[in-house]
């Protein structure tokens, strides 16, 4: 298939815009270049060369350890019945072992930064630094692996350059039917690199588009799909990543892309190093928000001394068509229970069999922030259900949990309606990620270790009849093999739960294991399972 490129001079446009306490100036970014892909199919793979480890970009506003921990007031230490859901199929996703189409996986990377989307009839997985298709219904991949890079090869050449993309995301934009890709490069001119796919099936050709940002690196890129753009997130750094300055939120034109035209980008930057991870709300369910609702923001603030009890609630509206009137507002500060951030850059989670610890990733929210309408519940509402990483306990029985949200009505009046941190005994838990399905069931997968256990994979979930706050008993996905050794430290940096757009009941979970010591050896796993309420 001939590739058709396009190339634009990119240029960054600054309109004043109404904004109270969070930036003054919207950025408006034309592409750099777009053009559409050979189909994924047809990708050769080039492994990626050597062992590399992404660089940790420091934020000297976040602590740097959490060994201790205050009182926990929503820390769940018991647990309820076995949770109530139904397993389904059990994938081998990228990493060590796998073989698909286009040959076997090799790892050269860490961490796997391991995430999936399900669609209609496929599900998508990406890692650093490479994309596989499978089958839903039989598991079986149908494409991959191939090198992420290549959706890029000539449209971009900073997107397309060997080894020299990070963060990848997958989504799937069920409103269009349509696959979506997100990443950065690592190297300068730094680019936001996206992919819309050009129809339904993710082995087709995909609309590839590059942003140049002009101000430096966005680090930790998270997106989310709304009705009117695709959002994202960032970590903002100075072009020679000596500076953090502070999140950076973005909206692409959805319409554009999908049909694979010229698009732009606009930006707003919060000047303030001392708050840092931020996502934008990602939509679930076949509810759309209510006519004209902007996008929203969450923000996890940097604790004062490592404890905090508020969370920030931001809205992006966008205009494509007349930019000055594009606002980002906020904040609206949530109190919640208190809570001690996770280590933001040490490594303290221990592992089976090896002193080498772990990462615990505390210093943002974790992917994926999801959203769902309710318009015909009893009580019409709208809901967010996010989760961060907490340290809970004091002297030896310190351990990582999930603190998980539900919050309630975001456009009108934010309630945080629940909260937990769920801790049921010694084992340390982290790298989660959160979903609802469609009678407003909450599932939470995580990664889970100690001294005396291999990380593994597990999750618990809840059903609305639960008290409020409250986790189920767990239920083990994959019971680790091995450790992670070799002075390897990083883990995550982060997971993914996807739910089915078809049935709108069935959750897919993906995440990282080590099936044997050792380090650039790590594995991937999907799991599907759905609550036996949802019909």
């Amino acid at each position: 298939m001939q590739i058709i490129r396009t190339v634009v001079f990119s240029l960054t446009v600054v309109l004043s815009s109404a904004i109270t306490g969070v930036a003054s100036e919207v950025e408006v970014i034309q592409e750099t270049s777009h053009g559409t892909s050979l189909p994924v199919r047809m990708m050769p793979y080039q492994p990626v060369a050597g062992n590399f480890v992404a660089p940790w970009l420091k934020n000297p506003s976040a602590p740097l350890s959490a060994t201790s921990a205050q009182e926990d007031p929503a820390i769940q230490e018991t647990s309820g019945p076995a949770v109530s859901t139904t397993p389904g199929l059990g994938l081998l996703g990228l990493g060590t072992g796998f073989v698909g189409p286009s040959g076997t996986f090799s790892v050269g990377f860490a961490p796997p930064d391991t995430n999936a989307a399900v669609g209609a009839t496929q599900i998508v997985e990406v890692v650093n630094l490479s994309y596989a298709v499978f089958d839903k219904t039989t598991g079986s991949p149908t494409a991959g692996p191939t090198s992420i890079g290549n959706i890029w090869s000539g449209v971009d050449s900073s997107c397309s350059k060997a080894n020299n993309q990070s963060d990848p995301v997958v989504l799937y934009d069920r409103q269009a039917g349509r696959w979506v890709l997100e990443l950065i490069t690592t190297s300068s001119p730094y680019k936001f690199c996206w992919a819309v796919s050009a129809a339904s099936d993710a082995t087709g050709a995909y609309h590839a588009y590059a942003f140049t940002d002009t101000a430096g690196l966005p680090d930790y890129a998270k997106i989310g799909v709304w009705t009117d753009a695709y959002y994202l997130s960032g970590r903002q750094f100075n072009s020679s990543l000596t500076s953090y300055l502070g999140p950076k939120a973005c909206a692409v034109d959805r319409a554009k892309m999908i049909a694979g035209s010229a698009a732009t980008e606009q930006c707003f930057q919060l000047s303030n190093s001392g708050v840092d991870g931020m996502l934008p709300s990602d939509l679930d369910g076949a509810s759309l928000p209510p006519a004209g609702a902007p996008n929203y923001f969450m923000l996890l603030p940097l604790p004062s001394a490592g404890t905090s009890t508020q969370l920030s609630l931001y809205k992006f509206h966008v205009d494509f068509t007349t930019p000055a009137n594009s606002t980002f507002t906020g904040p609206t500060n949530l109190t919640v229970a208190s809570y001690t951030e996770a280590s933001s850059f040490g490594a303290f989670v221990p592992q089976k069999g090896t002193k080498q610890k772990l990462d615990g990733l505390g210093f943002t929210l974790m992917h994926r922030l999801a959203y769902r309408n309710f318009p015909k519940a009893k009580t019409p509402h709208e809901s967010l259900v996010l989760t961060h990483n907490v340290s809970v306990g004091t002297g030896t029985s310190v351990r990582y949990a999930p603190r998980w949200y539900e919050i309630r009505n975001p456009g009108t009046t934010p309630t945080v309606y629940q909260q937990g941190s769920f801790a049921p005994d010694g084992t340390w838990r982290w790298a989660a990620s959160i979903g609802m399905d469609k009678v407003g069931n909450i599932a939470l997968g995580y990664s889970a270790s100690s001294a005396s256990l291999n990380p593994g994979i597990r999750f618990t979930g809840r059903v609305p009849t639960d008290p409020l706050g409250k986790m189920e008993t767990e239920a083990v996905i994959l019971a680790g093999t091995g450790s992670q050794t070799g002075n390897l430290s990083r883990w995550g940096d982060y997971s993914s739960m996807s739910i089915d757009p078809v049935d709108d009941c069935t959750f897919w979970y993906s995440n990282e294991y080590i099936p044997s010591n050792g380090s650039f050896n790590w594995a991937t796993h999907l799991q599907q399972f759905k609550f036996t309420s949802c019909k």
